[in-house]
């Protein structure tokens, strides 16, 4: 199989061997990583978890009966997490404790998906629209922004499914990955000093099959796209041309880091069916070694 980048030239993908860290999981979300950690959700346990790739140590940080997703973290290292059920965005104090940090009820239709902090401690949430599944159309829904102070404002319409989100390392630019968008695509907007978003634009559209869901971006502002309907990850450059195409099956988000910012870790699931998914636990972790490593701030 093959894809075409925006300037025409073929990539074809490449089947790697990727290692399992942690299995046994519902449906692995929102990774991100942090302090030597990798942290992401276990969306239908209800459960966020933070994995120490140097002991393999496995530890619960917060309980979600709401069911987490996208997890950011503020610039004073406090954690932020989509709550999806109840549409709230939590925070975790240093100790532990967790309470609300912004209702998105007006702005969010339907269930959060995913979110991402910058380094000025905005939060970008996406939510699914509907409960629509493919092939039938989602409900177009509103991108939320919550400021550092926890107003909530609608900063994007007529999302398609907003999932993944990163944000290049010079702040100005944020990418959303539209899962249900036809063809599938990652939108970019620039982010304007009153933290409005402008200039919305396509920066790459992928072919058929390809539903881009959980994104990471890397220290060239190349960024990583799990794609579980395409069966693989691909990296995407900054001018949106497909760099990098590898097979993983059921990959649904992406982190990148480890020691050395090389570690490329991807959320993997067999279905994403909530009843199923607690039944057989086919959530993994998986780790692949990529060229490009993850931005440092």
């Amino acid at each position: 199989m093959g894809s075409f980048g925006r300037r025409g030239r073929i990539v074809e993908s490449v089947t790697v061997t990727a290692d399992t860290l942690v299995e046994g999981l519902t449906f692995p979300e929102g990774a991100q990583w942090h302090e030597g950690h990798l942290w992401f959700s276990d969306t239908h346990a209800g459960e966020v978890l933070a994995y120490d790739p140097a002991t393999g140590a496995l530890n619960t940080v917060a309980e979600v009966p709401g069911r987490p997703a996208g997890l950011g973290f503020l610039p004073d290292g406090r954690l932020l997490i989509a709550s999806t059920r109840d549409r709230l965005v939590l925070c975790r104090d240093p100790g532990g404790a967790l309470s609300v940090y912004a209702d998105l009820s007006g702005i969010a239709v339907w269930h959060l998906t995913d979110m991402c902090v910058d380094r000025r401690g905005r939060a970008y949430v996406g939510n699914s629209g509907d409960d629509s599944t493919p092939p039938a159309p989602p409900r177009p829904a509103d991108l939320a922004m919550v400021e550092p102070d926890g107003t909530v404002h609608a900063v994007a319409t007529d999302m398609m499914f907003a999932s993944g989100m990163v944000v290049t390392a010079d702040g100005g630019t944020l990418v959303v990955a539209e899962t249900r968008s036809t063809p599938g695509r990652l939108t970019a907007f620039t982010v304007e000093p009153d933290s409005s978003l402008a200039q919305r634009r396509v920066l790459a559209e992928f072919e058929t099959g390809i539903a881009p869901e959980g994104l990471a971006i890397d220290a060239e502002d190349g960024i990583w796209v799990a794609s579980p309907s395409g069966g693989e990850v691909l990296r995407v450059d900054a001018a949106g041309v497909v760099t990098d195409r590898l097979v993983v099956f059921d990959s649904h988000a992406v982190a990148l880091g480890g020691a050395d910012g090389r570690d490329l870790f991807v959320c993997t699931c067999e279905t994403p069916i909530p009843e199923e998914a607690e039944a057989e636990r086919s959530g993994a972790i998986r780790l692949l070694r990529v060229e490009v490593p993850a931005t440092q701030y």
